[in-house]
């Protein structure tokens, strides 16, 4: 019997591949930073230019979800996303490397914005929550994407060979399983400039605490566990990635959980789960204790991300495309606001204080997250 795709396969797809393109680059930096010889100031300003891009193309890739549908648009945009990854791989210079980083955060945050719109559509056809579980799948894709890395490494791949090729097959796999008819909602609503609208700026701003936890754990973990934990080089590389397959799990299970408690109490349970997590990390200064405390921040920030965009998607009277675009625009703005404030924080006062404000802010979440209830149909 030929494989048939479902709804819930095609975005899942969608989700791995936009994973899968980002960890390749991600494992791979390293490698850049060798060959065109970058100091951590280059390195930042490509970070920035990536993120540039994505914020940028916020708005135009809500304003094309909301005007052509969502499926249309993520499927075109997956095309341009795989493209730019092996022209990373041709940057002879860190200003040609910026600028093509551009290009890939553009790409990245515009196929983030139309997946997810087309997963809140999906979502709803459903009638239950799956948009956890398809954040799973983005999580599952960066981490075989980074995984790749070290195999190509060791099989003596260069950047643009291992990119071409592994963009190649996985945009080729994901689009195969995309390809099935799909009635996306249409509005002549503009996605405008990405900023929440108002009935939905609590919306952003739980997604922007939940997003600057994100980002430092993924930049100080391992300098925390060192510091604070007295924990090796090797060692201290576990603390990202305890924390990332805390995520993937709990994105799994979470849909489950929103389902029985809600997304209230979902939101509030996970940022609970972070401020406890941060608070045993604090406490116990031992690498087993940095490892248990960053597994319970795993657990507690993986539904609020999705939840966030699952409810902007369902405001009423705001164009999802719009709506989801702004909270992106947010949550996006706290991943690289993460490690700026934890830096910052640190070098006024000390590292364990800047992770002491990472679990005042994962508390804060707690009385933010009644801006999940479901709109007013």
């Amino acid at each position: 019997m030929a494989f048939k795709s479902t709804p819930r396969v095609a975005v899942s797809a969608m989700f791995a591949l936009n994973g899968l393109l980002f960890g390749m680059w991600a494992g791979r930096v390293p490698g850049f930073v060798e060959a065109l010889a970058l100091e951590p100031a280059d390195l930042t300003l490509v970070f920035l230019s990536m993120a540039a891009g994505a914020i940028v193309s916020f708005p135009l890739a809500g304003w094309a979800s909301d005007s052509f549908g969502a499926a249309h648009t993520v499927r075109i945009v997956a095309v341009c996303y795989a493209l730019t990854a092996p022209l990373l791989a041709t940057a002879g210079s860190l200003g040609a490397l910026a600028a093509l980083a551009l290009l890939f955060g553009a790409g990245h945050g515009a196929m983030d914005v139309a997946m997810n719109a087309w997963g809140a559509e999906v979502e709803r056809a459903a009638r239950r929550p799956i948009m956890a579980a398809f954040h799973a799948m983005w999580s599952l894709g960066a981490g075989v994407g980074a995984g790749s890395g070290f195999l190509a490494v060791k099989a003596g791949l260069a950047p643009l060979e291992h990119f071409a090729l592994g963009a190649l097959l996985a945009a080729a796999l994901a689009l195969w399983l995309a390809r099935l008819p799909w009635q996306s909602q249409i509005t002549a609503r503009g996605a405008g400039f990405a900023l929440p609208p108002r009935a939905l700026l609590l919306v952003g701003v739980l997604a922007m605490g939940s997003s600057i936890g994100e980002g430092a754990m993924a930049d100080w973990s391992a300098v925390f566990l060192i510091e604070v934990a007295s924990a090796s080089q090797a060692s201290a590389a576990l603390g990202f990635g305890v924390f990332s397959a805390a995520m993937v799990v709990a994105r799994l299970g979470a849909d489950g959980l929103v389902r029985r408690i809600g997304p209230v109490a979902t939101a509030r349970l996970g940022g609970a789960l972070a401020a406890l997590g941060l608070v045993v990390a604090l406490i116990g200064g031992t690498l087993a204790t940095g490892l248990a405390g960053f597994a319970l921040v795993g657990f507690g920030y993986a539904a609020l991300i999705p939840l966030a965009f699952s409810r902007a998607a369902n405001q009423q009277g705001v164009a999802p495309g719009r709506a989801i675009a702004g909270v992106a625009t947010l949550g996006y703005g706290g991943m690289l606001l993460g490690p700026v404030v934890v830096g910052g924080v640190a070098h006024l006062t000390s590292l364990p204080m800047a992770f002491a404000l990472l679990a005042l802010l994962a508390a804060l979440i707690i009385g933010a997250a009644g801006a999940l209830r479901p709109a007013a149909g």
